[in-house]
């Protein structure tokens, strides 16, 4: 079951929005470098260069053409889902407001690369987006002279017009790539590519698409005669229509609305009060295994304050969020103890390992025999639904802040018989890894895990989300027949 819901996962595409904006713009970067080769920088042969990479080349120009187009627009349609789930997932507060912050930019860098592309082809497309970008320009007070007299006459428009255009083309792609690595520095293991089948998936669609519709150049732009009907590119187009309905002032002013409300967002937004997590150097043994499970890049290892020799964990609390991954890191958190149970090296400020645990003692002994624990996450689905005599629930708030010693322990000393682990849909988990880290320290692939085989073939897991209350329901069920089953 873990291996089919990792494989669910990863062949999610609204799961790798973040990857498959990388790996779209790497597919534009190698085939606009091959389009590049072959592109005439001239007024006169800008038109014929595209046209002749399209239909002189045999196949493969026009397949490196049209993947350069639909990996432009697939990755406009990424970014942007990536934007709304962000903003629906309110993953734009506290310490995420620096990824929202740095990620509004490369929307116009974005939008910018992907109308420049056009510009180079220099069709009645082209010819549209110049006279409209230029009316643009001209509303704006910073422009001197009307950018708009420069495609009166097709003489006006010079070979150096497409020299600027080739630089900006790729400096602005440059900058973008520049802005994306920024919006991720504060991120541990980013996930900028997706997996293999993903990917394998995506460029073989691309290559169908590219085969059955291949991009196309319209008739040569002329600034001497009046535009006819042209196909909008909705994707990459989409404002260029308003600026004759409502007019360039009102799509600056909406445009500009726009990205100035999504960067007040995180400032005006109220959100709960942050919880971080605090080291107790007295307790911690420097193993740095929360340093290597922080998914934000929150923890350092410094030189500890009063042992020589040692390393303790520091956590920067501007970019922790508190999801309590390094709690459940923490080997020191075993109730195995024999002194100082508890206390742990590291703790959440408002949630310390020691509580959780007394918390779900105290629910267990309220029920008979045959105990089953159910722990989900506070952004997975509904647990209350689920207690009875036998079964008690935990919610934390990430599934990766149970250190697996408690499952040891309670199996061991609390007669629990069966375990649920639950929380977010896999391959969704809102704190980006904490999933996947509880499943390695199941499996006996990260530290620290579970020390008992009898402990562990009573642990199941179930990734559902929000949403997946019947389902838990179901699996609760097949666990206490199976625990009755073996008496």
């Amino acid at each position: 079951m873990r291996q089919e819901a990792r494989i669910r996962g990863q062949w999610n595409v609204m799961y790798n929005l973040g990857a498959l904006s990388f790996y779209f713009f790497w597919i534009v970067a190698v085939t606009g470098v091959y389009l590049f080769i072959f592109f005439e920088t001239s007024i006169n042969g800008a038109w014929q260069s595209v046209v002749s990479i399209t239909e002189d080349q045999f196949l493969v120009g026009s397949l490196m053409r049209s993947l350069h187009r639909y990996a432009t627009a697939g990755m406009v349609v990424t970014v942007t889902l990536h934007l709304i789930r962000e903003l629906y997932l309110g993953r734009f507060l506290a310490a995420r407001s620096f990824s929202w912050l740095s990620g509004i930019p490369l929307l116009w860098l974005m939008f910018a690369s992907s109308i420049g592309g056009y510009w180079l082809i220099w069709d009645d497309r082209a010819q549209y987006i110049a006279l409209t970008t230029a009316a643009l320009f001209d509303t704006l007070p910073i422009v001197v002279e009307p950018m708009a007299f420069g495609f009166i006459e097709g003489a006006r428009v010079s070979d150096r017009f497409f020299t600027l255009l080739i630089f900006l083309h790729v400096g602005i792609p440059l900058s973008l790539l520049l802005g994306m690595l920024i919006h991720i520095q504060r991120l541990s293991d980013s996930n900028t590519f997706p997996e293999r089948g993903l990917a394998a998936a995506v460029l073989v669609a691309l290559l169908v698409l590219s085969l059955v519709h291949p991009a196309t150049s319209g008739v040569p732009a002329d600034l001497n005669k009046p535009l006819q009907t042209i196909n909008i590119d909705w994707i990459s187009m989409n404002t260029f229509p308003l600026v004759n309905l409502i007019g360039p002032g009102m799509v600056w002013l909406l445009l500009f609305s726009l990205t100035g409300l999504l960067i007040l967002l995180p400032f005006i937004v109220p959100s709960k009060r942050r919880v971080v997590a605090t080291v107790d150097p007295n307790f911690c043994n420097g193993c740095g295994w929360c340093f290597i499970d922080c998914p934000y890049d929150a923890i350092d290892m410094m030189p500890h304050e009063s042992r020589s020799n040692h390393m303790q964990s520091v956590v920067d609390t501007d970019k922790c969020v508190g999801c309590g991954i390094c709690a459940g890191a923490c080997p020191t958190a075993t109730p195995f103890k024999s002194v100082n149970k508890a206390f742990s090296g590291i703790n959440l400020v408002d949630e310390k390992n020691a509580e959780i645990l007394a918390r779900v003692q105290a629910s267990l002994h309220e029920k008979s025999s045959g105990k089953v624990l159910v722990v989900g996450c506070q952004h997975g689905a509904d647990l209350k639904h689920l207690e009875s005599e036998i079964v008690a629930t935990l919610k934390l708030e990430c599934i990766g802040q149970l250190p697996p010693s408690y499952l040891d322990f309670l199996c061991r000393r609390e007669g629990l018989e069966a375990v649920l682990l639950s929380g977010c849909a896999s391959g969704n988990c809102f704190h980006r890894h904490g999933i996947e880290i509880q499943e390695g320290r199941l499996a006996h692939e990260r530290e620290p895990h579970l020390r008992y085989e009898d402990v562990a073939v009573r642990v199941s897991t179930l990734w559902t989300g929000k949403g997946g209350e019947k389902l838990l329901s179901e699996e609760v069920v097949k666990s206490i027949e199976a625990m009755n089953n073996e008496r």
